[in-house]
């Protein structure tokens, strides 16, 4: 399933995404089809856990084969939100995950690439978190070299801990789409990752959450960015450091995993970084974000 987040007058409301008949309300098909309650976010509910999934998988399978057209809304970007809003704890990001990228980064810092041996973590706030279609604020006074990056992004479905390579796809819920927007002199000014990450709405997320049955392996999945419609980016799962299921067990010693964490696992060869010159993000410029099996995010540049 498609998972997503879709603005009505009464406010944000879960969704599930038919490709012909657009978008299903859960929560009222639910109610309407087998007088169910199930939470109105996809936040909620994950946090109510299997059996509010199922129902929800029951109903849009219900909705398909009988339900109203009052339970449908023809799909539009117009609607659609960021797929998990609400969110109370930072996005979880990885660095240097890609092994292209690495090699990128080397080379613009005149150095020899050298691979992390277990994964790097930083985070990004809430505070950064914007959806599909909406506009990056450029932050002029504060950066001239504003740069993009595509990634896969996980999330987590259910709460756990010290988490096992061989069992870590088993708290995945299903995969999105995020820029991990960055100002990369900010970033280099304060010497880590955090703060030239951390710039409000840098963290765009969507347009949907696909179910990890639906987005199958996580390895072999195209990714790619484009700006104004040029390929920036273009890459591929397969050359992940670490993938999903070394990510989970690394980031879980010793820290609690919860339903909606969302996990960034890293970005591809192709920044304006590591163009040579650098082409930095300006006010006007449209980026698309698109991870195959997922779909596209496309945000702009505010001025």
């Amino acid at each position: 399933m498609k998972f997503l987040t879709f603005k009505t007058p009464a406010g944000p409301r879960l969704g599930a995404l038919d490709a012909s008949k657009g978008i299903c309300d859960l929560a009222k098909a639910a109610k309407t089809l087998f007088n169910n309650d199930i939470p109105s976010s996809l936040r909620g509910l994950l946090e109510a856990g299997d059996g509010a999934i199922n129902d929800a998988r029951a109903a849009f399978a219900a909705a398909q084969t009988k339900g109203g057209a009052d339970l449908w809304t023809p799909l539009s970007d117009d609607l659609i939100a960021t797929p998990l809003p609400g969110a109370h704890k930072n996005i979880f990001c990885v660095g240097r995950n890609y092994k292209l990228h690495i090699a990128e980064m080397a080379r613009a810092r005149g150095a020899e690439p050298s691979y992390p041996k277990y994964p790097e973590f930083f985070s990004k706030p809430p505070t950064t978190i914007t959806g599909h279609g909406d506009g990056i604020e450029r932050h002029a006074p504060y950066t001239q070299k504003l740069d993009y990056e595509v990634e896969l992004a996980i999330v987590i479905g259910k709460s756990g801990r010290n988490i096992s390579q061989a069992d870590a796809l088993n708290y995945v819920f299903g995969y999105t789409v995020v820029n991990d927007v960055t100002a990369r002199d900010a970033q280099n000014n304060h010497g880590q990752f955090f703060k030239g990450k951390s710039f409000d709405t840098f963290c765009p997320i969507g347009p949907y959450v696909v179910t990890k049955d639906e987005f199958g392996d996580w390895s072999g999945h195209r990714l790619y960015l484009t700006v104004n419609g040029k390929i920036r980016q273009d890459s591929n799962t397969s050359d992940l450091l670490f993938g999903v299921p070394a990510i989970i067990s690394s980031l879980s010693e010793a820290l609690t995993l919860q339903p909606g964490d969302i996990i960034a696992t890293g970005t591809p060869a192709g920044v304006a970084a590591g163009m040579n010159p650098p082409v930095w993000l300006q006010s006007g410029d449209v980026m698309e974000a698109v991870v195959e099996g997922v779909g596209t995010l496309r945000n702009h540049v505010l001025s």
